[in-house]
């Protein structure tokens, strides 16, 4: 069983891709980039800025699918320049509070709409 999740207070996909797609129980969240799901632009701002808006996005996904940051179990991060490594992981602890879900991070040459930062996420469904 497949189901696609879609939800308003994210960004509408921008290709042809879901936003997530939930089978038995796992959670499967398309990478999201910085962009405000009201106007469909990328958030001004630095690479914090950008992460906040990328988690925020996340957030919005899970919660659609009744599920919270704590269901997350594992994440990519995709970053265009390493050296903001540190200012991103300042983000991402505000969201990751409790149980921490295993992570890679991987810098690359260019992400969609040249945004600095990229985060999918796998959660488990209760």
């Amino acid at each position: 069983m497949k189901q696609e999740i879609n939800t308003k207070k994210a960004p509408a996909a921008i290709g042809p891709y879901s936003q997530a797609i939930k089978t038995n129980d796992l959670l499967f969240v398309s990478g999201q980039v910085p962009m405000n799901p009201n106007t469909m632009e990328i958030v001004e701002g630095d690479i914090q800025a950008q992460t906040k808006q990328v988690l925020e996005n996340l957030k919005a996904i899970l919660e659609e699918a009744g599920l919270t940051l704590n269901d997350v179990v594992k994440t990519t991060v995709f970053i265009k320049d390493m050296e903001d490594f540190s200012k991103i992981n300042e983000v991402y602890a505000d969201y990751f509070k409790e149980t921490k879900p295993a992570r890679a991070c991987v810098e690359v040459a260019r992400l969609p709409k040249d945004v600095g930062v990229e985060i999918e996420a796998i959660a488990v469904v209760k």
